[in-house]
């Protein structure tokens, strides 16, 4: 053999070793084609069919491997489609079908990547990978009906896992745009199988998708009555009967769960819509029994957790705090934070100290400090509170910014008010738009009487932020409370109530403002609704006091005393209380 002849050898043999491994790889649809996009073969090394057919690799096959994996190499694709299809045609190989279905799907070629994948399908009926291409190429045909005959044989070949193969078809032609002929489709493919229940929950999510709601919820109470542990189509008519209301579908849960109490993913839910609701103590009480059931599940004790916290259960939120921390949340400088936070509520204070010192970085680290240095400050160690936010080396900006607002802070607690003021504007100098200091400074300059400098600085912020709400909030109270101006205040608060509509804190300065113009009856009304969303101090106060002059006393009388129970240091609860009803005071705040 010459050198030339051996050389050519040599390359035959690289090119059969190629087509060999290239028949043998395995399909992969492109994200980028026009059916629904979905990864329907896993890439990696194949399995080979189980019967592949006795046919010997001839020179003319060969040859039009060849030409297809040479003329796809070049760029010509409908060359290599044909090639590769031809072979398909004649020896019923499936690794070439796939082959040849790939290079079809990708080159867009729709009426010969569906024969190819017919092929294949055929050619190995117990493929899955087959019969998923197979669907995704019958979806994508226009007009969708014409899918139809094509779709009832790829139903027909395996009959025994009708219902999951209903629902991936529905998956694939869930993202068509044509929803209606989606619908037709699906219910006319369903006929054969009404009695399996994937199949009539398929129908219920076409008509679904088809705004066909009465239809949804038929088909999927008929899934249901087939298969009543089918927790699927049990979460599918909840979300259904939310779109009418959402007491209907807590109506529909609560009664599943009296009957499948061990439903998890329908309890789960179910008290998921319960929060919605904030019906809190009924939510917590499902959560607390899925936690039962699941009590390693970081998420769920988290939830609980958040949720104890929330009715100041803190007994309760400590405890599955511990087992959220334990069971390794992915977040434990929240936990950490939390169960600082209810230390420093029991007065706890070093206690607090370890939890929120033990919080060495990332986003919560900055609000740890804060806490750390607050705790300090509730010692009475206001210097050394001040040492240790002054220690801290920011690494930015936003963190330097964040270490000055806690010190202000701390200064405006102990009622250092000029020094946090100072504080304040020695850092704008650096930081003139800076939202937060302008903001925070504005808050000061009112307890100096500065209202001029209060009104400067809210103003720049709008204009730096045009939505912030309690900038609009803040002026518009200020006003109100200072009986000034109360129109234009009324229109900053309205301007506020905007854009944060179930703000408390918002609406009660609309009934402080409304009760400063003489409008009664509509101030009660909404500092009413205020106190409902939040049982704050200074908005108790505020309702308290509109009571009081509308001669509704003791009602006002019962919020006060209440409220000093909770917040016996509030200033305007306070300063509300000794101008009007002194006798409710003790006798070292009077």
């Amino acid at each position: 053999m010459t050198s030339h002849q051996a050389t050519r050898a040599d390359l035959c043999r690289s090119l059969i070793k190629a087509l060999l491994l290239s028949v043998a790889c395995l399909v992969a649809v492109p994200a980028h084609a026009q059916a629904p996009s979905v990864q329907v073969l896993p890439r990696g090394k194949p399995v080979p069919p189980a019967n592949l057919p006795a046919v010997e690799l001839s020179a003319e096959l060969l040859y039009k491997l060849m030409l297809g994996e040479i003329a796809l190499q070049r760029g010509q694709p409908q060359v290599a489609v044909q090639a590769f299809l031809e072979v398909a045609r004649e020896t019923r190989d499936p690794r070439v079908a796939q082959r040849a279905t790939e290079m079809a799907w990708n080159a867009r070629l729709q009426k010969e990547a569906l024969e190819a994948a017919s092929i294949w399908q055929k050619a190995d009926p117990g493929s899955q990978q087959a019969r998923q291409v197979m669907a995704a190429l019958l979806v994508n045909q226009e007009p969708l009906s014409d899918a139809r005959p094509h779709l009832e044989q790829w139903l027909a070949v395996d009959k025994t896992n009708v219902g999951p193969n209903f629902v991936q078809l529905t998956q694939l032609l869930g993202r068509h745009k044509d929803k209606k002929a989606v619908l037709d489709l699906v219910r006319a493919l369903a006929r054969p199988y009404s009695d399996v229940a994937e199949v009539r929950l398929s129908v219920a999510q076409a008509a679904w998708n088809a705004d066909d709601a009465d239809l949804s919820l038929t088909e999927s109470r008929a899934a249901l009555g087939i298969k009543p542990e089918l927790e699927i189509a049990v979460l599918f008519q909840s979300q259904a009967l939310q779109r009418r209301s959402n007491a209907e579908a807590l109506a529909f849960l609560e009664d599943y769960l009296k009957r499948h109490p061990k439903a998890n993913d329908v309890r789960l839910n179910y008290a998921r819509l319960l929060v919605t609701e904030k019906r809190q103590a009924d939510a917590r009480a499902q959560f607390e029994i899925l936690v039962a059931a699941a009590p390693k599940n970081a998420e769920l004790a988290m939830t609980v957790a958040m949720l104890a916290l929330q009715s100041n259960d803190l007994d309760a939120a400590e405890k599955h705090l511990k087992s959220a921390l334990a069971a390794g949340h992915k977040d434990s400088d929240l936990i950490w934070l939390s169960l600082g936070q209810i230390a420093e509520d029991r007065k706890q204070y070093d206690e607090a100290l370890k939890w929120y010192g033990g919080i060495s970085g990332g986003e919560r680290y900055m609000g740890a400090q804060a806490r750390y240095s607050g705790v300090l400050m509730k010692q009475g160690k206001v210097d050394e509170a001040r040492k240790h936010l002054q220690s801290i080396t920011p690494r930015n900006d936003a963190q330097r910014i964040q270490l000055v607002q806690a010190e202000a802070n701390l200064l405006r607690e102990s009622l250092a008010y000029k020094d946090a003021y100072d504080l304040l504007g020695k850092t704008l100098e650096g930081a003139p738009d800076s939202v937060d200091l302008l903001y925070d400074q504005a808050m000061i300059a009112e307890k100096l009487d500065r209202i001029d400098v209060l009104e400067r600085n809210l103003k720049r912020v709008v204009e730096l932020q045009p939505d912030h709400a309690h900038a609009y909030n803040a002026l518009g109270y200020t006003l109100a409370d200072r009986n000034q101006r109360l129109p234009e205040a009324r229109k900053l608060i309205e301007k506020a109530l905007e854009l944060a509509p179930q703000d408390a804190y918002i609406i009660d300065s609309l009934g402080w403002v409304l009760f400063r113009m003489g409008q009664r009856a509509e101030a009660i009304k909404e500092l009413r609704r205020a106190f409902a969303l939040r049982q704050d101090a200074d908005v108790g106060a505020h309702l308290g006091e509109v009571l009081w002059a509308d001669g509704q006393r003791d009602e006002a009388m019962k919020i006060w005393s209440d409220l000093l129970k909770a917040s016996p240091a509030n200033e305007t609860l306070l300063g509300t209380i000794k101008r009007l009803a002194p006798s409710l005071l003790p006798a070292a705040a009077k």
